[in-house]
């Protein structure tokens, strides 16, 4: 007995420390404007509980006995997504085997997308000869419902393909011929069959649910009811992922939260905001969209600022890797969206890898990188002073 009395203030000492260490980690969670996971505001249980089920799914991890492709790039979607944010350069993809708009002719050789891993007794894939390819550093996933649900008409009221307005710059939109599955609604613009794609790098995707099944088959190799077909043998066989489990992973894509603008009130971020319209970047990068109407109803009429027209532009011949998809040029490339920026780097591991591939390694690097129907503002930019070019450097990082 005299023995366990003895201890008795360390254990007093060690329940302090633990309920001091426990006060800290509660001070020390992050702010919501430093985090790109979360949800947008308004959902009901309901939708809460799917929004927690496509959690779940998104951070799946495939094995062999679990569906994973003999070859394939990741084994799960937050292998190339950490926190709901930007790829690394270890984890960023490889498109081949389309010059034009004629297509890929390359899908029998594995194409459009390069399978760089195998499991145990399978070789990975190898671009073939004679095949243009192009690096895809994953991009984020936070604020996408929103992007899904700008309406046909305001992307082609934005586009001006033969810059009628002379300010240098025209912007397309990239008709893509769609999947089945991808049911259109009924205000979705057609030309000769085709629709208007807007995910991906070159839009090439038409919705939120194309460019899921997408990645399950050409990122993990594992199929499901949408697409049936194991990119390995090129045959048929059972889906390998529930179609429920699909279905919540797309809603978990569409009510993720846009990313929240950090120092707002900042003088010197307005004065970058200010300068950053001034040089036109604006011009690509719009500050401000609108949602028509979604069925969910939280995303519906919302007015938003992701800095993306989520138009084609030509980026110059620097930035043109011979290859494309759909309609649009090896040269072009749809204007990323720049919100969430600023938290790239903790996704990135502490550091940035920027433009399509990762090849820029700083914001202001990057934009040097700009050419085409970027030029002016490249040059604009340049020709600022290096405190007005600090100040907008300071507001892109604040988005």
């Amino acid at each position: 007995m005299k023995n366990k009395i003895s201890h008795l203030p360390l254990i007093i000492l060690f329940l302090f420390i633990g309920l001091t260490s426990c006060e800290t980690s509660y001070v020390d969670i992050p702010k919501n404007d430093e985090l790109l996971d979360g949800t947008i505001e308004g959902l009901s249980s309901s939708q809460s509980s799917q929004f927690l089920r496509g959690d779940a799914a998104v951070n799946e991890v495939f094995t062999r006995e679990t569906g994973l492709g003999s070859t394939f790039v990741g084994t799960s979607c937050i292998n190339c997504h950490a926190g709901d944010g930007k790829g690394h350069l270890f984890t960023t993809l490889t498109r081949f085997g389309q010059i034009d708009e004629t297509g890929n002719q390359f899908l029998n050789q594995g194409g459009p997308q390069l399978q760089n891993r195998a499991l145990p007794g399978y070789l990975p894939e190898q671009i073939p000869a004679g095949a243009t390819f192009s690096k895809f550093t994953p991009p984020a996933f936070s604020g996408l419902g929103f992007l899904q649900y700008v309406s046909d008409t305001d992307l082609l009221a934005m586009a001006d393909p033969n810059d009628s307005d002379g300010d240098g710059v025209s912007g397309t939109v990239n008709w893509i011929t769609i999947p089945g599955y991808s049911i259109p609604s009924s205000s979705s613009i057609t030309k000769n069959g085709k629709h208007i794609g807007r995910f991906g790098k070159k839009a090439s995707a038409f919705d939120l649910l194309h460019q899921s099944v997408n990645a399950y088959n050409q990122d993990m190799g594992i199929t499901s009811v949408f697409s049936p077909t194991d990119h390995y043998s090129n045959l048929e066989i059972d889906p390998e992922v529930a179609t429920h489990k699909v279905n919540d992973v797309v809603f978990y894509l569409n009510v993720l939260k846009a990313p929240i603008q950090r120092h707002q009130n900042d003088e010197v971020v307005n004065q970058g905001k200010q300068l950053f319209k001034q040089i036109n970047c604006t011009g690509c990068h719009k500050s401000e969209l609108t949602t028509g109407y979604s069925p969910i109803s939280p995303l519906s009429f919302k007015t938003f600022s992701p800095y993306t027209d989520l138009l084609l532009h030509d980026m110059g011949a620097g930035l043109d890797d011979g290859y494309t998809e759909g309609s649009a040029k090896t040269f072009e490339w749809k204007t990323p969206a720049l919100w969430g920026i600023g938290l790239s780097e903790n996704s990135q591991g502490g550091d940035y890898y920027l433009m399509h591939d990762g090849r820029a390694r700083s914001i202001e690097e990057a934009i040097i990188m700009h050419g085409g129907e970027a030029n002016n503002s490249k040059n604009a930019f340049q020709n600022l002073s290096q405190s007005d070019k600090n100040a907008v450097l300071k507001f892109i990082k604040s988005l």
